[in-house]
Formats: C-alpha cells, sequence, structure tokens
C-alpha cells in the first residue's frame, strides 16, 4: 500500500486527502474528548476495575498513536480507498474498545458508532457507507454478547441486564446506525453530485478568464478600464507599449496622469445618456517625451441593472495614419497648384524673354556719349533678374510637371558619391561631412531623380550651418512598419514587405534647425525659411520620393540640427 516517494505528488487526490486528514482530526478529538471523560469518572468516584481503566487509556494511546502514525504516511499512499478503509476499521476498532472498556450496554460511547457511519460515507459511496454500518453494528452487537457472557472474566463485568434488554438496546442502535448511513450517504451523494457541477462551472469560467485574459493581451489596440473616480483598473500590454507606463505604474494611477485628455471625453460621454461612446483622435507624447497621436474610443462600463461602473478606453498608435493622410493632403494641394501655376507659368515665360531681348538690344544700341554708369547698373539689374525669373520658372514648371521616372536597380553608394565629388567644388568652408553607406545596398529608382534628391538635401544640409559644422549622410536595410489600424486588413503585405526589406536614407545636420511651427509646411512649394531661396527644393524631394512609392520625414530641434530620412520600400542587397 506504500511506496518511496519518486520526486512527484502521491495519487491521492486532493478532495479525499482533505476528507482523510478531517476524519484523522476527528479522531483526535474523540481520543480527547474520551480522556476527559474518564478523567471525570475517575474523579467522581465511579467503580471501575483496574483492568477496565487501563484498557481505557490503552485505547485512547491506541487511537493517538494510530492518528500520528496515518498522518506521517498519508502522503505516500498509492491506494487511498484501501487507506482510507483501513482508517475506518481502526475507528470501529477504536470505538468498540471504548464501548467495552466502559460499560458494555451502559457505555456512554456508544453514539461514536454514528459518527465513524457518517464519516464512511464522507469517504465512500452508499454502499461503503452500508458496508461500514453493518460492520458497526455487528461490533457493537459482539460487545453485547462480550458482557453478557463474560468471555473476559479478568475484566470483572458483571452481566446485569437480561436478554430480551440487550437485543432492545441492539436494534434500537442498529437502527439508529442504518438510519445515519442512509441519510449521510444520500446527503454526500448529493454534496457530490453538488461538488462536480461547481468543479465543472469553477473550471469554465476558469477557461473564460482565461479566454479573456489571452484576448485582452492579444488586443493590437491599447485597451484601459477606471472606476467611477477615473483611477485605472486594468492595463493591457499594448497599452504599456504605446504609453511607456508599466502595468505597475499605471494601476490605481489617475487615467488623467497616463492620457491626459482622457477625463473631459469620459464627463462627456457620462453626461449624454444617450451616447453609447466617443470616438476621437488626439495628439500625445508617451513615456519618453515622442510625439504621437492617438485614435481613441471612450465606452461606458455597465454593471448590474444598467448602472455605471467606470469606463472602458481603447486607444490606437495612429502617427503613422496621421502622417499618410497629411502627406495625401499636401499631394492633392499640391497637384492643384501644380496644375494651375503650370499654365501661368508658360504666359509669364514668354513676356519675360521678351523683356530680356529688348534690354539687351537697347543696351546694345546706346551709344557711348550718352551711355552712363547708373544706366548700365539698372539694365544690368533688369537683365539678372529677368535670368533669376526664368531659373524660378524653369525650376517650377520641372516640378509642376516633372518627367516619367525611368526606374532601375541603383546603387546608393555610387550615386552618394557622385553628389558628394559635386559637392566639393562648392563646399564653404569649415563644414565637414561623413558618409556611411554599406556596400551593395541598391533601390529601385530613376538614378537622375535620386541624384537630385540628395544633391537638394545635401545643398539644404549645408545652408543650415552657415558657421560651420557637420553633415553625416548614411544608409541602411530596415524592416516593414504597418500601422496599427491597417495591421489586421494589411498583415500579409506588411509581412511581405518586412521579408523584402526597405532602405533608409539619412542626411543629417548640426544646423541652425528648424522651429516647430514652421516643420510642417516645408514640404510645401513656395515655402522657404531663406532669404534667397526658391522654396522648391524640399517640395520637389517630396515629390520625387512620393513617385517613388516612398516616404520622406523629416526632424529638426532648433539649434540641434535637423535630420531627413527616405525610405524606398522597394529594395534589396547586391549579392
Amino acid at each position: 500500500m506504500l511506496r518511496p516517494l519518486s520526486g512527484r505528488q502521491s495519487s491521492l487526490d486532493h478532495g479525499l486527502h482533505r476528507r482523510l486528514v478531517m476524519l484523522m482530526g476527528a479522531r483526535v478529538g474523540i481520543a480527547v474528548v474520551s480522556l476527559g471523560v474518564a478523567l471525570g469518572i475517575e474523579a467522581v468516584g465511579d467503580e471501575f476495575t483496574t483492568a477496565e481503566w487501563r484498557g481505557f487509556y490503552a485505547t485512547v494511546a491506541f487511537a493517538f498513536s494510530t492518528t500520528v502514525i496515518a498522518g506521517l504516511i498519508l502522503h505516500r499512499v498509492i491506494h487511498p480507498q484501501r487507506f482510507a478503509a483501513l482508517n475506518v476499521a481502526t475507528d470501529i476498532v477504536i470505538v468498540t474498545a471504548l464501548v467495552y472498556f466502559s460499560g458494555g450496554n451502559d457505555s456512554a460511547f456508544s453514539f461514536l458508532y454514528l459518527l465513524v457511519t457518517a464519516s464512511a460515507a464522507l469517504l465512500f459511496d452508499e454502499r461503503g457507507a452500508l458496508a461500514t454500518a453493518m460492520v458497526a453494528i455487528g461490533a457493537f452487537g459482539a460487545v453485547l454478547v462480550a458482557t453478557h457472557l463474560a468471555w473476559l472474566p479478568s475484566l470483572a463485568i458483571v452481566p446485569a441486564e437480561s436478554v430480551g434488554t440487550l437485543l432492545a438496546t441492539w436494534i434500537v442502535t442498529s437502527g439508529g446506525i442504518l438510519v445515519v448511513a442512509t441519510l449521510a450517504s444520500l446527503l454526500t451523494a448529493e454534496l457530490r453530485r453538488t461538488g462536480e457541477a461547481l468543479d465543472a462551472r469553477t473550471s469554465d469560467l476558469e477557461r473564460l478568464l482565461t479566454l479573456h485574459q489571452r484576448t485582452v493581451e492579444s488586443l493590437m489596440s491599447g485597451l484601459l478600464t477606471t472606476n467611477e473616480r477615473l483611477e485605472i483598473t486594468s492595463f493591457n500590454p499594448e497599452a504599456v507599449r504605446i504609453t511607456g507606463f508599466s502595468a505597475a505604474e499605471a494601476l490605481g494611477a489617475p487615467v488623467e496622469a497616463v492620457l491626459p485628455g482622457v477625463s473631459a471625453i469620459a464627463s462627456a460621454a457620462a453626461e449624454e445618456a444617450d451616447a453609447a461612446n466617443l470616438r476621437t483622435r488626439m495628439p500625445y507624447r508617451n513615456r519618453k517625451g515622442e510625439p504621437m497621436h492617438l485614435g481613441l474610443a471612450v465606452y461606458r462600463l455597465m454593471e448590474e441593472a444598467r448602472a455605471s461602473g467606470g469606463f472602458v478606453v481603447i486607444f490606437q498608435d495612429v502617427t503613422s495614419v496621421v502622417a499618410m493622410e497629411n502627406d495625401l493632403r499636401r499631394s492633392e494641394r499640391l497637384a492643384a497648384i501644380g496644375e494651375l501655376s503650370a499654365s501661368i507659368a508658360h504666359e509669364v515665360r514668354n513676356p519675360l524673354a521678351a523683356i530680356s531681348g529688348s534690354i539687351q538690344i537697347l543696351r546694345d544700341q546706346v551709344d557711348a556719349a550718352t551711355r552712363t554708369e547708373e544706366r548700365t547698373h539698372l539694365m544690368g539689374i533688369v537683365l539678372r533678374e529677368t535670368d533669376r525669373l526664368n531659373r524660378l520658372i524653369t525650376d517650377f514648371l520641372r516640378y509642376a510637371r516633372p518627367g516619367p521616372a525611368v526606374f532601375e536597380s541603383v546603387d546608393v553608394s555610387a550615386v552618394v558619391e557622385d553628389v558628394m565629388k559635386m559637392f566639393e567644388t562648392i563646399q564653404p568652408g569649415g563644414i565637414e561631412w561623413e558618409v556611411e553607406i554599406p556596400a551593395g545596398i541598391r533601390v529601385q529608382a530613376d538614378p537622375s531623380k535620386l541624384h537630385q534628391v540628395l544633391w537638394n538635401l545635401v545643398l539644404n544640409a549645408a545652408e543650415a550651418m552657415p558657421d560651420g559644422g557637420a553633415m553625416r549622410i548614411s544608409a541602411a536595410m530596415v524592416g516593414g512598419e504597418p500601422s496599427q489600424e491597417t495591421a489586421n486588413s494589411d498583415r500579409k503585405v506588411a509581412g511581405d514587405q518586412s521579408k523584402t526589406g526597405s532602405v533608409e536614407i539619412v542626411v543629417s545636420d548640426n544646423g541652425v534647425g528648424v522651429q516647430p511651427e514652421t516643420l510642417e509646411r516645408l514640404f510645401d512649394p513656395f515655402f522657404t525659411t531663406k532669404d534667397d531661396g526658391s522654396g522648391l527644393g524640399l517640395a520637389a524631394v517630396h515629390q520625387i520620393v512620393e513617385e517613388h512609392g516612398g516616404v520622406v520625414r523629416l526632424e529638426s530641434h532648433p539649434g540641434k540640427g535637423t535630420t531627413v530620412r527616405i525610405r524606398f520600400s522597394q529594395a534589396g542587397v547586391a549579392s
């Protein structure tokens, strides 16, 4: 029945283990009570023989010792049902001995047979309880017969009762034992069924809670809940990633400390009884201070009787979506401007040519006698400004109506090398530059237009450092970055893009930088921060990159410099 432990738990199930512990505890309690009763009887001077007292105390000691032994070996049992049967049999022996040594028919301990039978109903099924009852009835009958016939004369037990009295006592006690066995069996069976149903419901609830937890943790949206005081009560992993706050920091904190502006939205949702939720977008800075845009929805958290118990806030990082929308609006605006301005530029260019030609003829026809230094200077200004205006219109026409791009596999390092050779011929003093481009990085692009993009960026970087500085050009392979809002529908596309990779070209300087209020307008045509700039350089950069299916991002901090990042999605590495 026993085996040595081998690093694993006993096969004893938790429920039976608990009931056996309760049984052994009850046995200890019975032994203690029996000992107290015996001491009380001895104190009042009831006449018991020395043999009776010895037998009684020996029975109590046996009850204590068997309980200790059973407790020590309980965790090593491999046949729990047999072990339980042995314990019940031991209890019957102990009760029988107590009854025998305390007077037989006159014993105050005969009721303990009822407790043993009830405990058997807890440990076994109906048949086990009835079998225990029959054994207990037999043991009690044996005690009555032994005391009546004085089978153990050494105990000096004097049989005083008649056979009829003993039989009546046995029948009444036996009936009580059978009734207890039957009722306890029925009650135990009902409790067992209820326990099984409760275990099933508990298991279902645990599975439901696990599913709920995994669903919340798997969401590609940040999710938090609040109580009525707008204190955060739950915070999923995506919310941790977006905000930069850990769950430990967020739980219990006011929602306004994590998502500023949400309190006002929640208050609006609470005041509008018919509004199920409120959706909005808002600018946001995470724990690291990074600027973002969040798409956000606030729902009232309903409890029983449709009472509001707080709010549910679901939010997504839509920074890339906002950037794409801005690019789209800019492209639409530039397209309209380009169509209108191109026709105007053509009309302006013809009069310019006539003005320039006329001034040159007049300058040649004026004789030396009438030519003065002032007149020559003024005509020179007209010719120079006419030429400048003509170049501006030429640049604008090139921007407004660019030629079709001819795509081919272009070595990025080769194009950058050509650009920097040209830059060396006009390189202002005090400017240092560094190129870090791994060999073999290529993009699908029009070589001349890629050259134009890099040339414009290099010139802008140099002009942003009038007192000298450092410029750096780098390129690297990067993975795709699908946005949250398009992650579900475009997951396959994003996955394919991340496999092929993209190339990111970065041009940075440590010049004067750009003020935040003008940062968004730098790609607009004719917008410039330079006194003699045309405002078409960065506009052309944006247009060409967009034509190549790429994206351009500009980061700038006043007094610290500017960084321009260009990403081309169709790229590869030369083998």
